[in-house]
């Protein structure tokens, strides 16, 4: 049984928060309106633009267009990148929060698998993870301040068939998470990361076979998959004041057993 929606209590009040892959019912769309609905001003991206538009539309109309922008962003383009950091500190004035959620699955045994599907999902998971991270970390180096939250997956711990690009990509973002946490510390600002098990969303569905999702759904101790809300509260509290004392950490989002 899923339990009741957690209404807002103010934990992001005028934060700044970008975030990627935001468009639609997955994380980041949820992630970006628990943000909004904590008191954040947020700036949302994807690659599918007009997803993209139907999104901010829908959050502007709720939650007011002067907390609520939006811009395209392939983050496998340094480019791109820079464009969306770029319209974050002009928009806001400064980035304390980015969410850093893009990235691709599929299942395919490795001794199959073409150099392109690895490459296609290390670019994206992985690299563009880091891309992003750079882009933030220096607008609030010089700050003296912020927090990025990477979305990383169990995957990256536990193995899984036909799940080698994905799980060494996520492997790689927690990682990366640890080390650029370290070097971040040193001008105030935390990394930390989310490592959710099962978090159902249409883009799931569409890349997981029906077997494999209730099999990955029995091995959950509540006999159900999570919400995106769900995992968008974890990434709130890593993104509040409330893990202050938090920074290289990858935090479970999971209730696998053991």
């Amino acid at each position: 049984m899923t339990p009741p929606y957690v209404p807002g209590h103010g934990l992001l009040k005028d934060r700044a928060v970008v975030i990627t892959a935001a468009a639609g019912a997955g994380i980041g769309g949820a992630t970006a309106r628990r943000c909004l609905e904590e008191g954040a001003r947020v700036l949302i991206s994807d690659t599918h633009e007009r997803r993209l538009t139907a999104s901010a539309r829908e959050l502007e109309k709720e939650f007011g267009a002067d907390r609520v922008a939006s811009l395209p962003c392939d983050v496998t383009s340094e480019e791109q990148v820079q464009a969306l950091y770029g319209l974050a500190a002009e928009r806001f004035g400064r980035i304390d929060v980015a969410v850093n959620n893009a990235g691709l699955g599929g299942t395919a045994d490795l001794v199959d698998m073409a150099d392109e599907q690895w490459d296609r999902v290390i670019g994206i998971t992985l690299n563009g993870t880091m891309r992003c991270t750079r882009a933030a970390l220096r607008i609030m180096r010089e700050q003296g301040s912020g927090v990025v939250v990477n979305n990383a997956s169990v995957i990256g711990w536990r193995a899984q068939k036909g799940q080698s690009h994905y799980a060494a990509a996520k492997a790689g973002v927690m990682a990366l998470t640890r080390c650029s946490a370290l070097e971040a510390a040193d001008f105030g600002v935390r990394v930390n990361a989310v490592s959710p098990s099962l978090a159902m969303h249409p883009h799931l569905v569409k890349v997981t076979s029906e077997d494999l999702l209730d099999e990955l759904t029995r091995r959950e101790a509540f006999g159900r998959y999570a919400e995106p809300w769900e995992v968008a509260n974890v990434i709130v509290f890593l993104a509040s004041d409330y893990s202050s004392y938090m920074t290289g950490e990858v935090v479970s989002v999971s209730s696998q057993h053991a």
